[in-house]
């Protein structure tokens, strides 16, 4: 991150969102505070990555209103000037072919850049640092000069992952990070999450479907059930047996460790087996 690090929240306002004119979101508000991790969960079709993709303005609104802390309209920003305060890392993301690593990485760099001007007109003398430390902090310095289609799609996530952070924003939204990572890169992506909103200041904004993982690196947690936010606060504010069972539809045990407050639950199936009670 650079030195002079933003903090610049987020928050939607009463967002109604949908596709060819059915709403799948209705008037949720969500708030992703500077400094803090902020996670979406909820059941398939929830409205959880319609959302953060409203945020990220890949969404139009059809009603509500998406803001900075300052109070500005994110809505109504220049592209560039919004992509220098907000980047997505989206599910999915098409796959270059011939380009390496470095080059990749080195997109997060387009807000600083003209399209079509050469580079000594459209100087980014922030450039090389912000892609060398993306590089650094998700482990692929080694590989910056592999072509990308020749990653396994755990490497190639880290890449979009990187291309991200080279961006160099104040807000940060990831739409389920953690897919096609193995438990060790699970753990040091969410652990990278953690380090932004502590030592940067980022606002983060994450979907994910590991409830655990939520209640393990989130500050809040908000829970969505069809369209509608049910709750959003402290982990184990939210993640009670009582709203999960509703909103997931399978009945959801949740122990509260007594001493550092970590919320973990476990869904309940036919052969489930959880100490001490019979199912």
């Amino acid at each position: 991150m650079r030195d002079d690090d933003r903090r610049d929240g987020l928050r939607g306002e009463r967002l109604t969102l949908g596709y060819h004119g059915a709403p799948v979101v209705h008037e949720a508000s969500i708030t992703v505070p500077a400094g803090a991790v902020t996670a979406l969960v909820g059941p398939n079709g929830s409205g959880k990555s319609t959302l953060l993709r409203a945020l990220a303005r890949l969404h139009r609104p059809a009603g509500g209103d998406v803001r900075f802390d300052d109070g500005s309209s994110a809505l109504a920003l220049p592209a560039r000037d919004f992509a220098k305060r907000v980047t997505l890392l989206a599910q999915s993301r098409p796959t270059p072919g011939g380009v390496t690593v470095h080059d990749v990485v080195g997109y997060g760099r387009h807000p600083y850049r003209g399209r079509w001007r050469g580079f000594r007109e459209n100087p980014d003398p922030d450039g090389v640092r912000a892609v060398a430390w993306a590089m650094d902090v998700t482990g692929l310095t080694s590989m910056a000069d592999r072509p990308v289609d020749e990653l396994s799609g755990g490497e190639l996530q880290r890449v979009w992952l990187a291309t991200c952070l080279a961006q160099d924003t104040g807000v940060l939204l990831l739409d389920e990070p953690t897919t096609f990572l193995d438990l060790r890169y699970q753990v040091e992506i969410l652990d990278l999450v953690r380090d932004l909103a502590d030592e940067h200041g980022v606002a983060v904004g994450i979907v994910l479907h590991d409830l655990n993982q939520a209640a393990a690196v989130a500050d809040r947690v908000v829970l969505l059930h069809r369209g509608k936010v049910m709750a959003a606060g402290d982990p184990a504010d939210v993640l009670t047996p009582e709203r999960l069972t509703t909103a997931y539809g399978i009945e959801v045990d949740v122990v509260v460790d007594p001493e550092t407050g970590l919320v973990t639950t476990r869904p309940v199936g036919r052969h489930t087996k959880i100490k001490g009670r019979a199912t």
